[in-house]
This record gives structure tokens, sequence and C-alpha cells, in this order.
């Protein structure tokens, strides 16, 4: 892997471990060789990620839509900035630019760019690990329902291993470097669906 979207929050927790964490995962990433892309803001843990790995002499490609350029304080300090139009785009962006997907304590958004890259790896559309970094158990509940999706049988068996989760950042990274593709819904048959 030699680049990862991270997805995380915007926002700055009232909790320090959280900010402390964006840093460590930046830091972590850089010190692996792991070069970071992410959504392009320099404010909430989504700073913290890239002041992480920058900080560590990592490369740190942001992305960021052209609405939230301002509200968002966009990050001048990346390696690279890419400016696009619209949400659409960025997510692309980060598939595009990524060999995997790293999700760490975040939003609404946060949740938006996981789900979406779950979708996808499902579809067929990229065969990339998604990691998810339960750090403090903030992910429990989702974790859960997960679980729950796929005990309903609304995750197919094939698809139930595409997020992988643990609460240990080196752990998941390792786990995400040996992942094995899937077969995707594309590549299946009707008898399999």
């Amino acid at each position: 892997m030699k680049r990862i979207a991270v997805y995380c929050g915007s926002a700055t927790p009232a909790d320090p471990r959280y900010v402390e964490l964006g840093t460590m995962v930046g830091k972590t990433l850089a010190e692996r060789g792991i070069g970071v892309v992410y959504g392009g803001g320099r404010l909430g843990l989504m700073g913290a990620v890239a002041y992480g790995a920058l900080e560590a002499g990592g490369e740190v490609i942001g992305v960021i839509p052209e609405a939230l350029v301002g509200s968002e304080v966009a990050n001048r300090d990346c390696t690279e900035l890419h400016v696009v139009p619209g949400m659409h785009e960025r997510k692309k962006a980060f598939t595009d630019l990524s060999d995997g997907f790293l999700t760490i304590p975040g939003g609404v958004g946060t949740m938006d760019e996981l789900w979406e890259a779950v979708s996808w790896a499902q579809l067929g559309y990229h065969a990339k690990p998604v990691g998810l970094l339960n750090a403090f158990g903030f992910y429990d509940g989702l974790i859960a329902f997960n679980r729950t999706m796929i005990e309903v049988g609304f995750i197919r068996p094939a698809h139930q291993g595409i997020i992988i989760h643990e609460n240990e950042l080196d752990l998941l990274l390792d786990r995400m470097r040996a992942h094995e593709p899937h077969t995707p819904i594309f590549a299946m048959k009707e008898s399999d669906l």
C-alpha cells in the first residue's frame, strides 16, 4: 500500500484523545512509508492526521471541494492539494489516488465515505482493503450493526469480511496489507445473489 485514504472528522471533540489519535495515525502511516490521501482540511482530526504525517516527513494529498475550501480552511501545507467541484469528485479522487481506505472516528461525512467504500468494494468498483480503526470503542455500535446486517442476510457471505476492523492501528494496517479481494457482485451469477 503506497497510499491510504483516511476518513475522519473535521470537528475537534472536547476529548483530546481523538486529536491525538489523528496525529498518531498520520505519523504511523508516514513512518511506514504510506502516503495519506484525505479531505484537505486543517481542522479537527482531519488536520491532525495531515499534521502527524507531514511532521514525520510523509506525503499528504488533500482533496477538497470548492465550496468547502473556505469553511474547512484548506490545508495549503499538503504535498498536493486538489480542489474539486464537489463531493462526488472528492470521493472518486480518494478511490483513484489510494490503495486502501482507513476510517477513524468521525461524523456523518466520515460515515458516508466509509459506506461508499464498502458498497463500491461489494459491487466491484474497487478491490482495495477497507479498514475501520475502532479506537476507544468508538465504532462498537457500527460493528454490531454490520453484524446484524450479516445475520439477517443483507450482506452476502462473500462480502462479510469487507470491513476489516481492529482496535490497534498496527494490527489493522497489517491485516489491510494482507487483504485478499472477495468476489464482487459484478462477477456473480444471478443464482449467487
